[in-house]
Parts: C-alpha cells; structure tokens; sequence
C-alpha cells in the first residue's frame, strides 16, 4: 500500500483526522515519512524502526517535551504501530547546518530550548545508555551482512578511558532528546521547537549539545555561544570536556546507526558514506591533542 492510499485509510478511520482535506504534503524524514494535513503533522513509522525504537517512551517523551514548552502538542499516538500526529507550528524553518550559520542567533534559541527541556522535571521512561546502545547496535548488526568500518573496535575499545571518565564523576539524569539532528530544530527567529522524540531519555545533557555540534557543523564561535546561552555563563573545562567528548561519542554510535538503515535498504541517503564519514570524524577528533586535555577536565 502506497503513503497516499496508507494516509487516505487514516482519514477515514482515525476521528482526530476527520475533516482533514486536501494533498497530503511530504516534509521529509531520514527513517520516517512525515506529511502535513492541514494543521496536523502525520508521522508514519519507517520499515525496520521496531528493532531498536521504544515507541512508548518516544510517545511520553513527546508528550512531556510539549508539557515544557518545546515540542508541539502531541495529538496521537499509537504505541503499537508507531504512528504519531502533532500540531503544525506555522511561520517555522526547518533547519540545517546552512541555517545555524545563516539565522542570527539560532545556537542559543537551541540551546534555551535545550535548558528549558533539561530543567523541567520530566522523567522519560528510557534511559539513554550510549555504551549499552554501541553494543546492542553491534548485536542487531552482527546478524546482518554489512561490514564495520575498519578500526572500529579499536577505537570502541579507545573509548574506553572516555566510559572511565565519565563514570568517575557521574552527574544526574536529565530528560535529553539524544538525536538533534538539524532537522529537528524548527524556528521561529525568536524561539526554536524540538521533534522526532524516537531516541530520547534520560541521559547527560552535554549529549544534546555536543551531538548538535556535531550535527550542524559548529565552528568555535557558535559552540561558544550555544554554551554560553545554555549556562548563562562560560561553561566550566569539565562542562565543555563533557561536551568535547561526546561530539565524538555521538559519531561513534550513529555510525552503526547509519549501518542498520544500509542493512534495512533504507533509500533515504548514502548510509555506507554516511556511516564511514561519522566514524572517520570520531576517529580524528580523539587524536587530537585537545581531546585528551578534554578528557582530563572530565576525569580530573
């Protein structure tokens, strides 16, 4: 069954869809297909994401995302299936790597976002556990004919003064949406929406902020700003290390990410360049001589 005949269906079916007229309009998606109805967002789940997304904690993260006033309001959502519908926010862009460098401003509309989700409170279901998730990506892949990039478990096994590090001065678990990919932004020009709440949870929120400076190619000035709106101050060498060494951290779990859509013959990217070029990038960011005086600001 095509989207079109899929989302026709649901018309019909669902009641908080009745009345919604006119072409669906696709708006994207790596994994997912997402479509605007109207005022309503229609979310349908990608082949192969019941393997490794928790649909109902994406649906209570959503949900209490909105609550703190950084993600739409959350309609429906089907656990089971994995559908979700949101509220449209008009007036918004989607961002990219080019528009965090274009929009004045818009790395500390991300990063309040950001501070306003940390800080409120919520307690998604998930836990993010970046390592157990290395291995639980490594044991989906090893039934799957894909190849690792070569060095992999050299350098997993590098990461292990960074697992170290961490653990010697563990901070509390705040509510973390662990996938910021620019696309995931939607701004304003005065305030900036979060979605896609598929791997969210409780988590250290230096992931949020590194992994976005991975996302939109940051350079030194926009990561000071990002910072600096997230504290309102400059950060401490401990909360930029914290930072630092989950650019890398990120790079080296998406890159078996990027292998599970290459297994599942997702036709949305290059998944083969994609994974190479994330794991090619964690590799030369924990050579650098800066990196181990990040991580000594962590452990120290």
């Amino acid at each position: 069954m095509s989207d079109t005949e899929d989302i026709a269906r649901l018309i019909r079916e669902l009641p908080v869809l009745a009345g919604a007229t006119g072409v669906p309009e696709r708006m994207g998606g790596l994994t997912n297909r997402v479509y605007r109805l109207g005022d309503l967002v229609l979310r349908l789940p990608g082949h192969g994401t019941e393997e490794y997304i928790d649909r109902r904690n994406e649906a209570a993260a959503a949900r209490a995302a909105a609550a703190a006033g950084v993600s739409p309001e959350v309609i429906h959502a089907d656990p089971t299936s994995g559908l979700m519908i949101t509220r449209f926010i008009p007036g918004t862009v989607t961002m990219s790597p080019e528009g965090f460098r274009a929009r004045p401003g818009s790395p500390a509309r991300a990063a309040r976002a950001f501070a306003r989700l940390h800080a409120s409170g919520a307690v998604f279901p998930a836990r993010f556990e970046l390592f157990a998730m290395i291995d639980d990506y490594l044991r989906l892949l090893s039934g799957k004919e894909v190849a690792l990039p070569e060095g992999y478990h050299d350098v997993l096994a590098e990461a292990g003064a960074v697992r170290a590090a961490l653990a010697a001065h563990p901070l509390p678990q705040a509510p973390c949406h662990c996938d910021p990919l620019c696309e995931n932004f939607l701004d304003t020009g005065e305030t900036m929406w979060v979605v896609d709440w598929e791997y969210s949870g409780m988590n250290d929120p230096m992931w949020d902020l590194g992994d976005l400076s991975v996302e939109a190619g940051f350079d030194e000035e926009q990561e000071a700003e990002m910072m600096q709106a997230y504290f309102g101050a400059p950060p401490s060498p401990r909360d930029m290390g914290r930072m630092v060494i989950y650019k890398a951290m990120c790079d080296l779990l998406w890159t078996l990410w990027g292998l599970i859509q290459l297994a599942n013959g997702n036709p949305a990217d290059d998944f083969r360049s994609y994974a190479d070029t994330r794991f090619a990038r964690c590799r030369a960011l924990m050579a650098n001589p800066d990196f181990a005086r990040h991580l000594a600001a962590v452990a120290g």
